[in-house]
């Protein structure tokens, strides 16, 4: 059987990604600063083998911030291929509202992250690239209404 006759060589084989959304006491989202990109992102990162979405999250947020808090509900489903990495879909959880205790147990890991910040919503379309401002707006509206969001390239579907 030739590729072109084997029906399962036309699915997507989407590489799976998953972020955590932390707020702070004023409502402001945390943006890190990766050592290996050009723009502010989230903390997160790929999916592995065996590993679930939310297993994922939770491992990246300990090891790019040396931190285990309580991660929540997922707040979007963003189908979001890109000419460089083929098909995605990234998933976005809930981190909710880091405590003093939290934020000063937080140690970087120097080959992932050289810094982070708190920013204002409405700012974030200044702060990072399109496509992930887009997810972290609606990210950011389903925490405070309870909804979960599913979108294609960022925006409601």
């Amino acid at each position: 059987m030739s590729v072109t006759d084997d029906p399962v060589a036309s699915f997507a084989r989407a590489r799976a990604a998953a972020g955590v959304l932390f707020f702070d006491d004023d409502d402001r989202v945390m943006l890190v600063d990766p050592s290996y990109k050009d723009y502010r992102d989230i903390p997160g990162g790929y999916v592995e083998h065996d590993e679930t979405p939310h297993q994922a999250a939770v491992r990246e947020v300990a090891e790019e911030l040396g931190i285990r808090p309580r991660i929540g509900r997922l707040l979007a489903a963003d189908w979001a291929p890109n000419a460089a990495e083929g098909d995605k879909i990234l998933f976005l959880f809930d981190g909710g509202r880091l405590t003093a205790d939290q934020l000063d147990a937080v140690r970087l890991d120097p080959g992932e992250l050289v810094g982070y910040r708190f920013h204002d919503i409405a700012r974030i379309h200044d702060l990072t690239i399109p496509r992930l401002a887009r997810r972290l707006v609606h990210a950011h509206a389903a925490h405070r209404d309870g909804t979960t969001r599913y979108l294609e390239h960022g925006e409601r579907v």
